[in-house]
């Protein structure tokens, strides 16, 4: 969770390096619209956190409604503080999470896909380490993700997964291989004891 400056910009920059960003300063005026949107979560949820003044809760509120307009415009339903640092949203379009689910850092997620709860359980996934989401995946319940995970597209996930470094895929998700997410994620947000 983003609770100070400091906090801000290594997420900021762990998100850029996670998009594949990193000969660039800033996000071009038309084609990183995920770029742009990662930044404005990052700031809404830094103001969000960390507004204690009148005036910083109303700029808070400013950064919160313009999140709010962007999301729906890209067909993201992302909520603030779920996400750690090193997110990379593949593509916009269609992308629910559930406000109790916990992603850790370096989490690769494609369009179409559903992070949520069920049957009225309140409780939601929690998503560990540089776990790869392909397109049209389904996480839900109160279940957990291991590390370096990589999930299918469609693949529907409904029980935890406790082997890290693997990798999953059908309806009802199966282990398919004991590689894990290393190949669909940015070589660089790795450090030399993870590779």
């Amino acid at each position: 969770m983003i609770e100070s400056r400091k906090d801000l910009k290594e997420y900021l920059k762990q998100d850029k390096i996670a998009l594949w960003c990193k000969g660039k300063k800033r996000p071009s005026r038309f084609g990183d619209e995920v770029w742009r949107f990662q930044i404005l979560l990052r700031k809404t949820e830094y103001h969000i956190n960390c507004s204690k003044t009148p005036a910083g809760r109303i700029i808070a509120l400013i950064y919160k409604a313009r999140f709010l307009k962007k999301s729906v415009r890209l067909g993201f339903g992302i909520p603030l503080n779920v996400f750690g640092p090193g997110l990379s949203i593949a593509h916009y379009g269609a992308l629910i999470v559930n406000s109790k689910a916990r992603i850790g850092k370096n989490c690769r997620i494609h369009a179409m896909v559903v992070i949520g709860a069920t049957d009225g359980n309140p409780k939601a996934p929690v998503i560990g380490d540089n776990v790869y989401i392909g397109a049209g995946a389904k996480i839900i319940g109160d279940i957990s993700i291991a590390d370096n995970v990589a999930i299918g597209a469609n693949a529907v996930v409904v029980k935890s997964i406790d082997e890290p470094g693997t990798t999953w895929a059908g309806v009802p998700a199966k282990k398919i291989s004991d590689k894990g997410s290393f190949k669909g994620l940015c070589p660089d947000i790795f450090t030399d004891e993870e590779k």
